[in-house]
């Protein structure tokens, strides 16, 4: 019976990169100059130090290019962690890098698959979404739905089998 995962899986290496990219970037540019501004990468968790607040958008700002450029999709990052103050006028950002499909995008897309009546089977395997059917045609009309409707998170569709 064929079918595929839904699934949302950043490239780290290319995450990595991208940090590292960025960090390079803020040790070298002047207006960064003699401030405690920086990026730390750890796991699925990125931290952005800065002095104020403006400068850490502008950290954020310079990480997004940086991942842009190396072609990861910046809805991975999720940028609604809270600035936090940490001693005098500093401030540090935790963003967190979406990995897995969230249980509540899961059942959202179960859901919507369930809706449109098409005749596959969905089910949620830990982070990932599996979709079975009985013909190939019907699955790729499923990946269309799915891209059509889910905008917030980069999606990917991985082991299609026949």
């Amino acid at each position: 019976m064929p079918s595929f995962d839904i699934v949302c899986k950043p490239n780290l290496v290319e995450v990595r990169n991208a940090t590292e990219q960025a960090s390079k970037e803020i040790a070298t540019r002047f207006d960064f100059k003699g401030t405690d501004a920086r990026i730390e990468h750890k796991d699925l968790e990125l931290t952005a130090f800065a002095d104020s607040e403006f400068q850490l958008g502008q950290v954020r700002d310079l990480l997004l290019a940086r991942l842009a450029k190396r072609n990861v999709d910046v809805r991975f990052v999720d940028l609604t962690g809270k600035v936090e103050k940490i001693g005098g006028d500093k401030a540090k950002q935790v963003l967190r890098v979406r990995s897995g499909v969230e249980s509540a995008l899961a059942r959202r897309i179960v859901q919507m698959i369930k809706e449109a009546k098409l005749k596959v089977t969905a089910s949620i395997q830990g982070d990932a979404v599996r979709v079975s059917g009985a013909k190939r045609d019907v699955l790729q009309d499923c990946i269309a739905l799915v891209r059509a409707n889910v905008k917030e998170v980069p999606l990917g569709f991985e082991n299609f089998r026949d």
